[in-house]
């Protein structure tokens, strides 16, 4: 595991570096803001996460090892790759994404080019209890307003993002807080859009007639 180079800088181009690391140099993969603070000939340190592929072995570097724990996170996101991971960081800050993350905003990942709406939800629902935001203990549902007015279009949004229509969204949300009132009262948007899909059965029979109807 390589989990920082410094060394001389002796190229920045637009999407990566070279660190000369005494005669060897080693190319990064790094986002614009981290690449506009390097400067050819001077000192330069990056964090970094090394990618192994079966024909490649990829670093990625990142200015702080915060920026470097957000990007692994964000690659246990099925369908999220290293160069996808890297777009969302070019975008948005480390705590922005771990905020978004926890309080269950997929809005905010779709402003990143190669996110749409589908791929935004998935992150938020995969990423839910990962990554949160700094001083919030892990497991602690993110502040949120009570009123069904707030979370409500959020949770109905992501699950449109999923493949269900807004009527059966609405509706399914409904049914599944019936026994739990006490998610409702909380607003935690990741919450209920959790228990919205485990009432839903999402690999079971519900998913399945869900499916079928539409095929």
């Amino acid at each position: 595991m390589i989990s920082f180079l410094r060394g001389t800088v002796a190229h920045v181009g637009l999407s990566s570096a070279v660190i000369d690391l005494n005669g060897a140099g080693m190319s990064v993969n790094a986002t614009p803001q981290t690449l506009s603070r390097l400067r050819t000939g001077e000192e330069g340190k990056l964090f970094t996460s090394l990618i192994v592929r079966e024909d490649s072995l990829t670093l990625f570097g990142f200015d702080s090892d915060d920026e470097r724990e957000v990007f692994d996170v964000l690659l246990s996101v099925s369908g999220v790759g290293p160069r996808l991971a890297l777009a969302v960081l070019a975008v948005h800050e480390p705590e922005a994404i771990r905020v978004a993350a926890h309080s269950g905003d997929g809005k905010a990942f779709t402003k990143v080019p190669g996110i749409g709406p589908k791929v935004a939800g998935r992150i938020v629902l995969e990423l839910a209890g990962k990554l949160v935001p700094h001083g919030t203990a892990a497991g602690t549902p993110a502040p949120a307003a009570s009123s069904e007015a707030v979370w409500k279009p959020q949770v109905v949004a992501a699950m449109t993002s999923l493949g269900w229509s807004e009527k059966d969204a609405t509706s399914s949300i409904d049914k599944s807080l019936a026994d739990s009132p006490e998610l409702a009262e909380k607003g935690n948007v990741a919450e209920i859009l959790r228990a919205t899909l485990r009432w839903l059965g999402q690999d079971g029979a519900r998913a399945g007639n869900r499916v079928g109807a539409r095929g």
